[in-house]
């Protein structure tokens, strides 16, 4: 396996362009309940193959989010791979377990492009950029290097995985390079305000009956603000989805947190749980490793992991893992 590093050397970027070139049948996939940086590069990567005259099958085992289904290219997305392929490209993926079932049947993947800092490396190439705030990003900085063409519809699509991942360019880790190449997606067609709209700011009404379930029982204790959303509460409010409609970034801009959290119960024995900093978070806070202790992963603004047990059982213990976390590594609260 090739290649984990921030600063990537050109033997990866050339071992990646040797295999698109050479395949013929190409398989692209992303994780398990998809994020706009999940589809976003997903698109942008698979339409960019189209045009170079490559058999795509772009598959999201849980679909495309219903704020990503304007996107061009979104009806080609399927639930699961069939038939043979010759090349397997993994985006927005730090390990396999993300991923789900999709890849039983397939074996190892043969390109892995991610930007998150606990990436696992699990491909025969990994393209690991951990400080770009988005895959979308790494693959906007290096769609010519693999040989692969630029049009408005792969524009939008990587304009709309950065826009998610940094919720509106507001995360810390925007950089001006960052903006240099949505300059660029947009010189090649892109439209921001276009995108921007449905992937933060548009929402269903049962999304907005869920957010109320959620902001009805939100607590605040020291650094630390969180809430929780259960089975019922999804089913009272018609939400289709699995995840939280994004309210983890509302909580993420309440006064006075450092770190948002919020548990969302997936099965009466299984609880996702999503972390981010909060807009005046202290510098050094990196809810990865929070996430880590649960045996999850991310980046330093955002991170999730996936547990066992029941909602109360992981609202106990993951609110204790990251009081823990920040009392031990910042002290007290004044």
């Amino acid at each position: 396996m090739s290649g984990i590093q921030a600063n990537p050397d050109k033997s990866v970027i050339s071992s990646i362009r040797q295999n698109i070139e050479s395949s013929h049948r190409v398989l692209v996939v992303t994780h398990i309940r998809p994020d706009g940086d999940a589809v976003g590069s997903l698109l942008g990567f698979g339409l960019a193959l189209q045009t170079m005259g490559k058999e795509v099958q772009m598959v999201l085992p849980d679909g495309v989010p219903h704020n990503m289904r304007h996107l061009a290219g979104s009806d080609q997305i399927k639930l699961e791979p069939d038939g043979l392929v010759d090349l397997i490209v993994v985006l927005d993926v730090s390990d396999l377990p993300r991923l789900g079932k999709v890849l039983d049947d397939y074996g190892m993947p043969d390109i892995n492009i991610d930007h998150h800092v606990t990436n696992e490396g699990f491909a025969r190439h990994n393209l690991v950029e951990n400080d770009a705030v988005a895959t979308s990003e790494i693959i906007t900085r290096r769609l010519s290097e693999f040989g692969l063409p630029m049009s408005k519809d792969v524009a939008n699509a990587l304009l709309t995985g950065m826009i998610t991942d940094t919720i509106g360019f507001r995360t810390a880790n925007v950089s001006p390079e960052t903006l240099r190449l949505v300059a660029d997606l947009m010189d090649a067609g892109g439209c921001l305000s276009a995108m921007y709209y449905p992937a933060l700011v548009q929402r269903t009404m049962d999304g907005a009956r869920y957010w109320g379930a959620g902001l009805l029982k939100i607590q605040q204790q020291d650094r630390l603000v969180w809430t929780h959303l259960s089975l019922k509460d999804r089913g009272r409010a018609g939400y289709i989805g699995n995840d939280d409609a994004d309210l983890i970034n509302i909580l993420s801009a309440i006064e006075g947190a450092d770190v948002a959290m919020i548990m969302v119960e997936q099965s009466p024995s299984r609880v996702k749980i999503s972390w981010r900093l909060c807009g005046q978070a202290i510098h050094n806070v990196d809810v990865s490793k929070i996430a880590s202790k649960l045996g999850g992963g991310g980046h330093k603004a955002a991170a999730g992991a996936e547990i066992d047990g029941t909602l109360a059982e992981a609202l106990k213990k993951a609110v204790g893992i990251t009081h823990e976390y920040l009392a031990y590594n910042f002290g007290p609260t004044d």
